[in-house]
C-alpha cells in the first residue's frame, strides 16, 4: 500500500484509513479500551485540603462540533465532583458553554467582554456561581465578537486574557477555558496563558485532518509566547465502537500521537443534546448514564496526568 502525505496538512501523514481494528483482549488476556491500549484503573482522586495555584487548561478546536463546550462542562463538573475547585472561562461569542449551565447570557450586563476591554471590571464582577458546588463560570455572549477586532490595536493582545485571570489564580484548581471554534485572536490568548492544551476531537476523518494544522499552532505560541505551554491530551468524542470508521480513525490518531491520546473515549448518546436543553452538565442530568460515566473517568485521568 503506498501512502501521501494530506495536502492540508502535510506534517501529518494520514495514508489511506484501513480497517485497522484492535482485538477485544490483548496479552495476558488483558481487557483492552477503545484506544487499543490495555484498560487502566484510574483511583479516585484524594480531597484536596487547599486550593491553588490553578493549572491553566485550553480546551481547543478550530472545528466546530467536535464536543469542545460539551467536554468543557462535564470534565469541569466532574473534576468538582472530586474536590476541585473550577472555574470555567468562556471564551466563544455564541456563548455556548455559558447556556449548558442555564445561564441567560443575551440578558448579562457583565461579561468577559467586559473584563477584557473595560480596565476597571475585575474577575469577580463578571463571575457567576453555578448550580455545581466548586463550579465557577466567567459568562460570554455575541458582545466578545467585538473584542477580536478591539484587541487588535492593544499592547500586549496576546496576554489580556492572562492579565485578567491571574488574580483569581490562587482560588482555583483547575480554569478550563473554552475556545471559539477558530484559530483567531481570542484563541491565541487562551494559548497564550494556558499551562497545556486539551484537544477534543471528533473521531471522524475531517477531524483528524485538522490535528496537524492545531498542533502546528500550539507549538507556534509556545515558541513565541509561551513557553510552558504544552499538549496535555486528545479526548476522543462521539466514538462508536460499532462501526469500522471510527475504529480506523482511533488507531491512526493512536498511531500518530500515542500516548497523548486519553484513554477515556467518549461515546455518542443522545443525552449530551438533552443536558444542553437542561442546562446542566450530565452528570447531574444523568449521573448514572454512560456519558456521566465516561466524563467522570477521563476527570480522574485528567488529575492523575495533572497532579501525579
Amino acid at each position: 500500500m503506498t501512502t501521501a502525505p494530506d495536502a492540508d496538512n502535510p506534517g501529518l501523514d494520514l495514508g489511506e484509513l484501513r480497517h485497522v481494528t484492535h482485538p477485544a483482549r490483548g496479552d495476558g488476556d488483558v481487557p483492552l479500551g477503545p484506544t487499543g491500549r490495555p484498560l487502566r484503573d484510574f483511583p479516585e482522586p484524594r480531597p484536596k485540603d487547599s486550593h491553588g495555584p490553578a493549572k491553566v487548561i485550553a480546551v481547543c478546536n478550530q472545528k466546530g462540533g467536535v464536543g469542545k463546550t460539551t467536554t468543557t462542562i462535564n470534565l469541569g463538573a466532574s473534576l468538582a465532583a472530586y474536590g476541585r475547585r473550577v472555574l470555567l472561562v468562556d471564551l466563544d461569542p455564541q456563548g455556548a458553554l455559558s447556556a449548558g449551565l442555564g445561564v441567560a447570557h443575551h440578558e448579562l450586563e457583565l461579561t468577559v467582554h467586559n473584563l477584557l476591554m473595560e480596565s476597571q471590571v475585575s474577575a469577580d464582577d463578571v463571575l457567576l456561581r453555578t448550580r455545581i458546588d466548586g463550579l465557577d463560570l466567567l459568562p460570554s455572549n455575541i458582545d466578545l465578537s467585538a473584542a477580536e477586532i478591539q484587541l487588535v490595536n492593544e499592547v500586549g493582545r496576546e496576554q489580556t486574557v492572562g492579565r485578567a485571570l491571574y488574580p483569581v489564580l490562587d482560588r482555583y484548581d483547575y480554569i478550563l477555558i473554552d475556545c471559539q471554534p477558530s484559530l483567531g485572536l481570542l484563541t491565541v490568548n487562551a494559548l497564550a496563558c494556558a499551562d497545556s492544551v486539551i484537544i477534543p476531537m471528533e473521531c471522524e476523518y475531517f477531524s483528524l485532518r485538522g490535528l496537524a494544522l492545531l498542533t502546528d499552532t500550539v507549538d507556534k505560541v509556545r515558541d513565541r509566547l509561551n513557553p510552558r505551554l504544552h499538549l496535555a491530551g486528545i479526548v476522543v468524542t462521539m466514538f462508536d465502537s460499532r462501526t469500522l470508521h471510527s475504529r480506523d480513525v482511533m488507531a491512526r490518531v493512536v498511531e500518530v500521537f500515542g500516548d497523548t491520546v486519553y484513554d477515556t473515549a467518549i461515546s455518542r448518546t443522545v443525552r449530551f443534546p438533552e443536558t444542553s436543553v437542561a442546562g446542566e452538565p450530565i452528570t447531574s442530568w444523568a449521573p448514572k448514564s454512560t456519558g456521566a460515566n465516561a466524563y467522570r473517568t477521563l476527570a480522574r485521568e485528567v488529575i492523575q496526568r495533572e497532579e501525579g
